[in-house]
Protein backbone atom coordinates (compact mmCIF):
# COMPACT_ATOMS: atom_id res chain seq x y z
CA UNK A 1 0.00 0.00 0.00
CA UNK A 2 1.02 3.61 -0.62
CA UNK A 3 1.03 4.36 3.13
CA UNK A 4 3.59 1.58 3.70
CA UNK A 5 5.75 2.58 0.72
CA UNK A 6 5.81 6.24 1.74
CA UNK A 7 6.87 5.57 5.34
CA UNK A 8 9.58 8.18 6.10
CA UNK A 9 13.10 6.76 6.21
CA UNK A 10 14.82 9.69 7.95
CA UNK A 11 13.93 12.46 10.37
CA UNK A 12 14.19 14.92 7.46
CA UNK A 13 11.36 13.11 5.63
CA UNK A 14 9.22 12.91 8.78
CA UNK A 15 6.34 15.43 8.86
CA UNK A 16 4.55 16.50 12.03
CA UNK A 17 5.10 16.14 15.80
CA UNK A 18 7.12 19.37 15.95
CA UNK A 19 6.62 19.46 19.74
CA UNK A 20 8.81 16.32 19.93
CA UNK A 21 11.00 16.48 16.82
CA UNK A 22 11.38 20.22 16.22
CA UNK A 23 14.82 21.80 16.36
CA UNK A 24 16.32 21.34 19.84
CA UNK A 25 13.44 19.22 21.15
CA UNK A 26 14.25 16.37 23.56
CA UNK A 27 13.26 13.37 21.44
CA UNK A 28 15.11 14.63 18.37
CA UNK A 29 18.26 15.35 20.41
CA UNK A 30 18.05 11.87 21.94
CA UNK A 31 17.71 10.11 18.56
CA UNK A 32 20.48 12.14 16.87
CA UNK A 33 22.87 11.56 19.78
CA UNK A 34 21.93 7.83 19.87
CA UNK A 35 21.38 8.11 23.62
CA UNK A 36 18.01 6.45 23.93
CA UNK A 37 16.56 5.42 27.24
CA UNK A 38 13.37 3.35 27.48
CA UNK A 39 10.40 5.27 26.08
CA UNK A 40 6.72 4.87 25.28
CA UNK A 41 5.23 6.45 22.13
CA UNK A 42 1.55 7.12 22.76
CA UNK A 43 -0.98 8.53 20.29
CA UNK A 44 -3.88 7.86 17.90
CA UNK A 45 -3.52 5.65 14.79
CA UNK A 46 -1.58 7.05 11.83
CA UNK A 47 0.43 9.64 13.77
CA UNK A 48 3.87 8.08 13.14
CA UNK A 49 4.68 5.84 16.12
CA UNK A 50 5.90 2.81 14.15
CA UNK A 51 7.62 5.11 11.65
CA UNK A 52 9.62 6.76 14.45
CA UNK A 53 10.71 3.33 15.68
CA UNK A 54 11.76 2.43 12.14
CA UNK A 55 13.85 5.62 11.87
CA UNK A 56 15.46 4.89 15.25
CA UNK A 57 16.35 1.37 14.04
CA UNK A 58 18.30 2.84 11.12
CA UNK A 59 20.02 5.59 13.10
CA UNK A 60 21.11 3.68 16.20
CA UNK A 61 24.38 1.83 16.65
CA UNK A 62 22.64 -0.64 18.97
CA UNK A 63 21.09 -3.99 17.99
CA UNK A 64 17.45 -3.44 17.08
CA UNK A 65 14.77 -6.06 17.60
CA UNK A 66 11.05 -5.71 16.89
CA UNK A 67 7.98 -7.54 18.18
CA UNK A 68 4.25 -6.99 17.86
CA UNK A 69 2.39 -7.68 21.11
CA UNK A 70 -0.67 -8.87 19.15
CA UNK A 71 1.13 -11.90 17.71
CA UNK A 72 4.05 -12.42 20.14
CA UNK A 73 4.33 -14.39 23.37
CA UNK A 74 6.55 -14.65 26.45
CA UNK A 75 8.72 -17.32 24.81
CA UNK A 76 9.72 -14.95 21.97
CA UNK A 77 10.28 -12.18 24.50
CA UNK A 78 12.56 -14.33 26.65
CA UNK A 79 14.56 -15.39 23.58
CA UNK A 80 15.29 -11.72 22.71
CA UNK A 81 16.14 -10.96 26.35
CA UNK A 82 18.58 -13.93 26.50
CA UNK A 83 20.24 -12.75 23.28
CA UNK A 84 20.47 -9.20 24.68
CA UNK A 85 22.09 -10.45 27.91
CA UNK A 86 24.62 -12.53 25.95
CA UNK A 87 25.47 -9.64 23.60
CA UNK A 88 25.92 -7.21 26.48
CA UNK A 89 28.28 -9.60 28.30
CA UNK A 90 30.38 -10.48 25.25
CA UNK A 91 30.57 -7.20 23.34
CA UNK A 92 28.92 -4.57 25.56
CA UNK A 93 26.49 -3.77 22.73
CA UNK A 94 23.05 -2.49 23.72
CA UNK A 95 19.77 -3.95 22.44
CA UNK A 96 16.74 -1.80 21.59
CA UNK A 97 13.45 -3.70 21.64
CA UNK A 98 10.54 -2.10 19.79
CA UNK A 99 7.28 -3.51 21.13
CA UNK A 100 4.36 -2.44 18.95
CA UNK A 101 0.87 -2.40 20.54
CA UNK A 102 2.47 -2.87 23.97
CA UNK A 103 -0.94 -2.44 25.66
CA UNK A 104 -1.87 -5.90 24.30
CA UNK A 105 0.60 -7.51 26.74
CA UNK A 106 -1.01 -8.35 30.09
CA UNK A 107 0.57 -7.53 33.47
CA UNK A 108 2.47 -10.81 33.71
CA UNK A 109 3.90 -10.42 30.20
CA UNK A 110 4.97 -6.83 30.90
CA UNK A 111 6.61 -7.98 34.17
CA UNK A 112 8.97 -10.21 32.16
CA UNK A 113 10.61 -7.04 30.78
CA UNK A 114 11.11 -5.35 34.13
CA UNK A 115 14.52 -6.64 35.37
CA UNK A 116 16.26 -6.15 32.03
CA UNK A 117 14.74 -2.71 31.39
CA UNK A 118 15.84 -1.68 34.88
CA UNK A 119 19.45 -2.83 34.52
CA UNK A 120 19.75 -1.48 30.97
CA UNK A 121 20.18 -4.80 29.17
CA UNK A 122 17.19 -3.81 27.03
CA UNK A 123 16.14 -0.33 25.96
CA UNK A 124 12.40 -0.57 25.48
CA UNK A 125 10.61 1.44 22.82
CA UNK A 126 6.89 0.74 23.17
CA UNK A 127 4.04 2.09 21.06
CA UNK A 128 0.38 2.24 22.07
CA UNK A 129 -2.90 3.89 21.14
CA UNK A 130 -4.14 3.46 24.73
CA UNK A 131 -3.38 5.78 27.63
CA UNK A 132 -0.19 4.31 29.19
CA UNK A 133 -1.41 5.25 32.68
CA UNK A 134 -4.12 2.59 32.36
CA UNK A 135 -2.58 0.03 30.00
CA UNK A 136 1.04 -0.23 31.18
CA UNK A 137 2.35 -1.37 34.57
CA UNK A 138 3.42 1.44 36.91
CA UNK A 139 6.93 -0.01 37.51
CA UNK A 140 7.52 -0.10 33.73
CA UNK A 141 6.10 3.42 33.35
CA UNK A 142 8.41 4.80 36.04
CA UNK A 143 11.43 3.54 34.10
CA UNK A 144 10.28 4.98 30.76
CA UNK A 145 9.80 8.43 29.26
CA UNK A 146 6.36 8.93 27.71
CA UNK A 147 6.12 10.90 24.47
CA UNK A 148 2.59 11.74 23.30
CA UNK A 149 2.11 12.02 19.54
CA UNK A 150 -0.73 14.29 18.41
CA UNK A 151 -3.11 13.93 15.46
CA UNK A 152 -1.60 15.59 12.39
CA UNK A 153 -3.15 18.89 11.32
CA UNK A 154 -4.64 19.40 7.85
CA UNK A 155 -1.62 21.31 6.55
CA UNK A 156 0.72 18.46 7.54
CA UNK A 157 -1.56 15.86 5.91
CA UNK A 158 -1.66 17.85 2.65
CA UNK A 159 2.14 18.06 2.72
CA UNK A 160 2.38 14.27 3.18
CA UNK A 161 0.05 13.72 0.20
CA UNK A 162 2.11 16.09 -1.97
CA UNK A 163 5.18 14.08 -0.97
CA UNK A 164 3.48 10.91 -2.24
CA UNK A 165 2.35 12.57 -5.49
CA UNK A 166 5.89 13.78 -6.29
CA UNK A 167 7.94 10.71 -5.29
CA UNK A 168 8.79 8.78 -8.52
CA UNK A 169 10.00 5.61 -6.77
CA UNK A 170 7.60 5.00 -3.90
CA UNK A 171 4.71 7.29 -4.83
CA UNK A 172 2.92 8.51 -7.94
CA UNK A 173 5.68 10.73 -9.34
CA UNK A 174 5.77 8.82 -12.66
CA UNK A 175 2.06 9.36 -13.34
CA UNK A 176 0.56 12.47 -14.93
CA UNK A 177 -1.79 13.75 -12.25
CA UNK A 178 -3.56 17.11 -12.07
CA UNK A 179 -4.61 17.69 -8.48
CA UNK A 180 -7.21 20.12 -7.22
CA UNK A 181 -5.90 21.51 -3.92
CA UNK A 182 -9.46 21.45 -2.56
CA UNK A 183 -9.46 17.67 -3.13
CA UNK A 184 -6.43 17.22 -0.89
CA UNK A 185 -7.92 19.56 1.71
CA UNK A 186 -11.12 17.49 1.72
CA UNK A 187 -9.17 14.27 2.31
CA UNK A 188 -7.16 15.95 5.07
CA UNK A 189 -10.34 17.03 6.85
CA UNK A 190 -11.86 13.56 6.53
CA UNK A 191 -8.71 11.78 7.78
CA UNK A 192 -9.06 13.03 11.39
CA UNK A 193 -5.30 13.52 11.80
CA UNK A 194 -4.45 10.02 10.48
CA UNK A 195 -1.74 10.04 7.76
CA UNK A 196 -2.36 6.40 6.84
CA UNK A 197 -6.04 7.09 6.24
CA UNK A 198 -5.22 10.14 4.09
CA UNK A 199 -2.74 8.20 1.93
CA UNK A 200 -5.18 5.29 1.55
CA UNK A 201 -7.86 7.70 0.25
CA UNK A 202 -5.35 9.31 -2.13
CA UNK A 203 -4.28 5.89 -3.45
CA UNK A 204 -7.86 4.72 -4.05
CA UNK A 205 -8.69 7.98 -5.85
CA UNK A 206 -5.64 7.91 -8.14
CA UNK A 207 -5.82 4.20 -9.01
CA UNK A 208 -9.56 4.18 -9.76
CA UNK A 209 -9.68 7.35 -11.89
CA UNK A 210 -9.25 6.78 -15.61
CA UNK A 211 -6.82 9.13 -17.39
CA UNK A 212 -8.10 11.38 -20.18
CA UNK A 213 -7.04 11.14 -23.83
CA UNK A 214 -3.72 12.82 -22.98
CA UNK A 215 -3.00 10.31 -20.20
CA UNK A 216 -3.70 12.82 -17.42
CA UNK A 217 -5.51 11.73 -14.24
CA UNK A 218 -7.72 14.53 -12.92
CA UNK A 219 -7.92 14.25 -9.12
CA UNK A 220 -10.92 16.47 -8.36
CA UNK A 221 -12.81 17.27 -5.17
CA UNK A 222 -15.56 14.89 -6.32
CA UNK A 223 -13.01 12.05 -6.61
CA UNK A 224 -11.71 12.93 -3.15
CA UNK A 225 -15.21 12.79 -1.66
CA UNK A 226 -15.78 9.33 -3.11
CA UNK A 227 -12.36 8.11 -1.96
CA UNK A 228 -12.49 9.34 1.62
CA UNK A 229 -16.13 8.52 2.35
CA UNK A 230 -17.21 9.48 5.87
CA UNK A 231 -15.11 11.26 8.47
CA UNK A 232 -14.23 8.94 11.37
CA UNK A 233 -15.28 10.04 14.85
CA UNK A 234 -12.87 8.57 17.39
CA UNK A 235 -14.64 7.39 20.51
CA UNK A 236 -14.55 4.55 23.05
CA UNK A 237 -16.74 3.15 25.80
CA UNK A 238 -14.75 3.76 28.94
CA UNK A 239 -11.39 5.35 28.16
CA UNK A 240 -9.89 8.72 27.21
CA UNK A 241 -12.10 9.66 24.24
CA UNK A 242 -15.28 9.01 26.27
CA UNK A 243 -14.21 10.96 29.36
CA UNK A 244 -12.55 13.81 27.45
CA UNK A 245 -15.72 14.34 25.38
CA UNK A 246 -17.99 14.18 28.43
CA UNK A 247 -15.71 16.64 30.22
CA UNK A 248 -15.78 19.05 27.24
CA UNK A 249 -19.59 18.79 27.16
CA UNK A 250 -19.90 19.62 30.88
CA UNK A 251 -17.42 22.51 30.69
CA UNK A 252 -19.27 23.95 27.67
CA UNK A 253 -22.54 23.83 29.65
CA UNK A 254 -20.91 25.53 32.64
CA UNK A 255 -19.39 28.15 30.35
CA UNK A 256 -22.83 28.93 28.85
CA UNK A 257 -21.66 28.07 25.33
CA UNK A 258 -24.72 26.52 23.61
CA UNK A 259 -22.98 25.80 20.27
CA UNK A 260 -20.14 23.89 21.92
CA UNK A 261 -22.57 22.06 24.22
CA UNK A 262 -24.63 20.86 21.25
CA UNK A 263 -21.45 19.87 19.37
CA UNK A 264 -20.09 17.62 22.15
CA UNK A 265 -23.54 16.18 22.83
CA UNK A 266 -23.97 15.39 19.13
CA UNK A 267 -20.60 13.63 19.08
CA UNK A 268 -21.58 11.39 22.03
CA UNK A 269 -24.98 10.59 20.50
CA UNK A 270 -23.42 9.86 17.11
Amino acid sequence: PLAARMRPRTLDEYIGQEHLLGEGKLLKRTILADRLTSLILYGPPGTGKTTLASIISQMTGARFKSLNAVSSNVQELRKIIDEAQFTKKTSGERTILFLDEIHRFNKAQQDVLMPDVENGTIILVGSTTHNPSFSINNPLLSRSTIFELRPLNNEELVKIMHQALKDPERGFGKLKIEVDEKALEHIAKSASGDARRALNALEIGVLTTNPDSNGIIHFTEEVAQESSQRKIVYFDQDEDYHYDTASAFIKSMRGSDPDASVYWLAKMLY
